[in-house]
C-alpha cells in the first residue's frame, strides 16, 4: 500500500476510534459539578481494571412498589430511589416511598419517609405526594415533597398544592419538617440546586417553569419566586405547548443545564442553558434529548405539535428525568417508563396496568450538549 493510502487510512480509523470513545463515556463527576454525592467510592475509575454493568429497562417489574416521577441518589455503596407513589391522579396516596438497590438493578423497599396513615386529618400535606426529591446539600439531606390537602371539595388537591421542604441527617431520616408552604401558590415538582459559592436554588414548576434563591436552614424563599418560562411562548418549539415541568439543574464548566419535561407529544426531555443559575435560560437543544412520542396516546393534546412519526420504542412515557451517580462514578438519568399497549391518557383506572416503572440510561456530553441515548428496552451493558 503506498504510503499516502496507509497514513489516509490511518487517520481514518484514529478518527472512528475517537468518535466511538467519545460516544461511550459517561459524564465523569467533578467537584465541580452538581448534584453532589455522599461518600462515594467511585467517583473516577483508575484502577485500571475492566468492569461491567449490565441492565434491562424498565429496571423494576414489581408492581407493589411502582412509582412515577423516580429520582435516584447514591450514598456510598447503595442507591436510594424515591418518586410519586400510586395512585397519581385521584385523590389521596400512601405517601413517600424510599427504595434501595446494592446494585442499581435489584431494588427492595426500604420504608415510608412519609407515612400517610400516620397523619392528622389536620394535616396541610396529606393529599398526594408527587415528585419528591433527596439533595445532599452542607452535610444534610434536604427532602422536598409537592402536595397539599385532598378533600371532598377538592378530591385532587390542586387548590393547595405546593411545596414543603424536610430534613435529616441520615438518606434514610427521620426527616423534620423545615417549613412549608415555600410559595404563595400551586407549585409542584421541586428541586435543588447547590452552587460552587455555596448558594442553593430552588426550580419548580406550576403552568411553566419557576427560580428562586432559597434558604435551606429557614426554608424560606430568598426574594421573590420568578416564574421563566412557560410552554406556549413564541420563542418554544411546538414540541413544548402542551406543558412543561420537572426541572433539574447541572453544572459543567460553568453552565448551567436545566432538564425538563413535556407531555405534549407523549413524554419528552427538553434541555435548556444559562451562563448564570438565574438565567437568562435558552433553549440548549431545538429538539427533545431524550423520551417516547405517540399520537394516539397524547389525543388532542399532540396535536399543538403539529406532525408527527411516533418513536419506535415500546413505551408511552419516559419522562420527567433526574440525574444521579451510577456504578462506573458517572453521571447516569432515571426516570419512568410505561410501556404503550394503546391506552389513553390518562387510564381510566391508572392502578390497573402498565404501571409506571424505574427506567435508567447513562448521562452523555456530546458537541457542547447533555445527551441521553434510547430510551431502551434490550440489554445493555457499560463497561469501564
Amino acid at each position: 500500500m503506498p504510503v499516502k493510502g496507509f497514513l489516509y487510512k490511518s487517520a481514518f480509523f484514529v478518527l472512528l476510534f475517537l468518535i466511538f470513545n467519545t460516544t461511550l463515556k459517561a459524564q465523569v463527576v467533578t467537584d465541580d459539578e452538581r448534584p453532589a454525592f455522599a461518600d462515594s467510592p467511585n467517583k473516577s475509575v483508575k484502577n485500571g481494571n475492566i468492569h461491567a454493568f449490565s441492565f434491562r429497562n424498565p429496571i423494576i417489574q414489581d408492581t407493589t412498589i411502582a412509582m412515577r416521577d423516580h429520582f435516584i441518589i447514591r450514598v456510598g455503596n447503595k442507591w436510594y430511589c424515591t418518586g410519586s407513589s400510586l395512585p397519581v391522579w385521584t385523590g389521596p396516596n400512601p405517601g413517600v416511598r424510599l427504595l434501595v438497590s446494592d446494585d442499581l438493578v435489584h431494588w427492595k423497599q426500604q420504608s415510608w419517609l412519609i407515612d400517610a396513615s400516620k397523619l392528622s386529618p389536620e394535616c396541610p400535606y396529606n393529599g398526594r405526594f408527587w415528585a419528591p426529591e433527596i439533595h445532599l446539600i452542607k452535610g444534610k439531606f434536604w427532602l422536598t415533597v409537592n402536595s397539599g390537602k385532598v378533600t371532598t371539595q377538592d378530591p385532587k388537591g390542586m387548590a393547595n398544592h405546593n411545596i414543603w421542604l424536610f430534613s435529616a441527617d441520615n438518606v434514610t431520616g427521620p426527616y423534620k419538617l423545615v417549613n412549608g408552604p415555600l410559595t404563595p401558590q400551586y407549585n409542584n415538582d421541586a428541586t435543588l440546586f447547590e452552587d460552587s459559592d455555596g448558594q442553593v436554588y430552588l426550580y419548580c414548576s406550576g403552568n411553566g417553569l419557576f427560580q428562586a434563591k432559597i434558604d435551606l436552614e429557614k426554608g424560606e424563599i430568598i426574594g421573590e419566586l420568578q416564574k421563566f418560562r412557560t410552554a406556549r411562548e413564541s420563542i418554544n418549539p411546538r414540541w413544548m405547548w402542551g406543558g412543561i415541568e420537572g426541572p433539574f439543574v447541572l453544572k459543567r464548566e460553568g453552565i448551567y443545564y436545566m432538564f425538563f419535561s413535556t407531555w405534549t407529544r407523549g413524554y419528552e426531555v427538553g434541555l435548556l442553558k444559562s451562563k448564570s443559575p438565574m438565567g437568562p435560560w435558552d433553549l440548549a437543544s431545538n429538539e427533545p434529548i431524550f423520551g417516547t412520542r405517540k399520537k394516539a396516546y397524547r389525543g388532542e393534546v399532540a396535536r399543538v405539535a403539529g406532525g408527527f412519526e411516533d418513536s419506535k420504542d415500546p413505551y408511552a412515557e419516559t419522562g420527567h428525568n433526574a440525574i444521579f451517580e451510577g456504578p462506573d462514578g458517572k453521571l447516569w438519568s432515571s426516570c419512568h417508563y410505561i410501556f404503550y399497549k394503546g391506552q389513553k391518557f390518562p387510564g381510566l383506572n391508572e392502578m390497573e396496568e402498565p404501571k409506571p416503572q424505574l427506567g435508567i440510561e447513562p448521562l452523555y456530553f456530546r458537541n457542547g450538549l447533555f445527551a441521553i441515548d434510547g430510551p431502551t428496552w434490550t440489554e445493555q451493558t457499560i463497561k469501564y
